[in-house]
């Protein structure tokens, strides 16, 4: 049995914000479903969590790639599974994902 070791980054969705807003070049990666990412998003490439293996094409490897969902539990899970399976080293966890977020900045 394989047990990685490798650390999930996290950025939390203040820290996000801001560089967002200062217009750092970052990916993000929405792994909920598609009726979710329709009620609310913060932009970015929906993939739900189900395809997010057979996407991982579409990951650039030369910037940050923040993964989110509704809690920041799918995204870890996919975060864990393409770093296990392709070795990426780029991919952050968005902490307490859109629900987070929605708390914070509830009209963004």
């Amino acid at each position: 049995m394989n047990f990685n070791t490798i650390a999930i980054a996290r950025i939390t969705v203040t820290a996000l914000k801001k560089q967002l807003e200062q217009g750092d070049d970052i990916l993000l990666v929405d792994v909920r479903e598609p009726f979710e990412h329709q009620h609310f998003n913060i932009g970015g490439l929906l993939i739900p969590f189900g395809e997010i293996m057979q996407h991982a094409a579409l990951f650039d490897t030369s910037k940050s790639v923040v993964c989110y969902c509704a809690k920041g539990i799918r995204s870890q899970i996919a975060i864990q599974r393409l770093q296990d399976k392709f070795g990426f080293t780029n991919l952050i966890n968005l902490e307490g994902g859109m629900d987070a977020w929605q708390r914070l900045y509830p009209f963004s």
